[in-house]
């Protein structure tokens, strides 16, 4: 492991524990040649799947990419972090738990737009305007009925 402050190569662990999600192994180095200390994480390596975009192009599942997808759509919106990260969790366990090695955009779009849905109103739609690339305010207004949403806020159905 390198040293982030001096680049060394000589460090040695001074403590292990489990993160408080239990999903890594926590540890505490201290330097040999600078003596200053840093953390690192242990985690399995899950193979999540490759995406196959809208135009043919694959690429790698991008966690963070979710991530802020849903930090954009929840934006104001009263939803903790928490939440928000763990929703990310969620979905990216899914993706890996199908086991299949290619999922498309779309697939992963969808699975969004059902939490989001439940979650929040709001972010569902905010969510939906980008994923749909609405072009007018008839198809927009058209999502926000099928939802079942009126003026008030409650669901009409």
């Amino acid at each position: 492991m390198t040293c982030p402050f001096c680049g060394g190569l000589d460090n040695k662990v001074i403590d292990s524990r489990l993160s408080r999600e239990k999903t890594a192994i926590r540890r505490r180095r201290s330097c040999e040649g600078c003596g200053r200390r840093f953390t690192t994480y242990e985690r399995v390596e899950e193979l999540a799947p490759i995406v196959v975009k809208k135009d043919g192009r694959r690429e790698h599942f991008n966690r963070r990419k979710l991530l802020a997808g849903l930090e954009r759509a929840c934006e104001k919106r009263a939803i903790a972090a928490q939440t928000i990260d763990s929703l990310a969790d969620e979905l990216e366990r899914g993706l890996i738990e199908r086991g299949e090695k290619e999922v498309s955009s779309r697939r992963i779009g969808d699975m969004v737009m059902d939490r989001l849905r439940s979650l929040d109103p709001v972010a569902y739609v905010r969510f939906a305007s980008v994923y749909r690339s609405f072009t007018d305010l008839d198809e927009f207004v058209e999502e926000i009925r099928g939802m079942g949403i009126t003026r008030s806020g409650g669901s009409g159905r």
